[in-house]
């Protein structure tokens, strides 16, 4: 823990933008991988309910399932269900723009993680800069007999560059990682959306 600390103090200035961004982009992490659980927004009941839906008499079997429940599979089913019986293309046009809304919810916090892996590593940069700015100083002062002064700006531009990228790149996986997930829910709602859209269009 010491050295951690150590080595905070050593990273200077830019330390403590790094160090809230870390923690941002931690939160967001967590957040986004409890949200993002396949049964928590295609919810096992209410796909197994569109599977056998065969007519509009079994609509009120979906109806019953979804009440008093939320999320954005279960928001596009009430918008096409409350929309039942008006032409095919006007359906479908109501379950795109309900969708658009819904993948807003699924896609929060993405650009949150895909702007901390871009600037994390260029805030550390600007720490590097800084330290060998602090090198620079010294010698042009003191000379090159200060190594004590030399190695602590040193240290600033290795530490910073460091974190950066420690921070960016696990920001950047589970940004790619949350991306390809979304992608996928987005493509199975889409799929079980046409099943009834087939079914209370004309």
């Amino acid at each position: 823990m010491s050295n951690l600390w150590e080595m905070f103090l050593k990273g200077g200035i830019m330390m403590i933008p790094l160090m809230i961004t870390s923690v941002i982009g931690f939160a967001v992490f967590i957040e986004r991988l409890f949200f993002l659980q396949r049964k928590k927004i295609l919810k096992p009941e209410i796909v197994e309910a569109v599977e056998t839906f065969k007519k509009l008499e079994d609509i009120e079997k979906i109806v019953s399932v979804m009440d008093k429940k939320e999320g954005p599979f279960i928001n596009i089913l009430k918008a096409a269900l409350e929309n039942r019986g008006r032409p095919r293309e006007e359906v479908k046009e109501i379950i795109t723009d309900s969708g658009r809304h819904e993948a807003r919810s699924l896609e929060k916090g993405l650009a949150v993680l895909e702007t901390i892996a871009g600037i994390s590593p260029l805030m550390g940069l600007l720490g590097t800069v800084l330290g060998m700015i602090k090198v620079f100083n010294v010698v042009s002062q003191q000379g090159l007999g200060q190594t004590k002064a030399l190695s602590g700006g040193i240290s600033e531009a290795l530490v910073t560059t460091v974190v950066g990228l420690f921070i960016a790149i696990p920001a950047l996986i589970a940004y790619n990682y949350f991306d390809h997930k979304v992608n996928d829910i987005i493509l199975e709602i889409e799929k079980y959306s046409a099943k009834v859209i087939d079914k209370i269009s004309k």
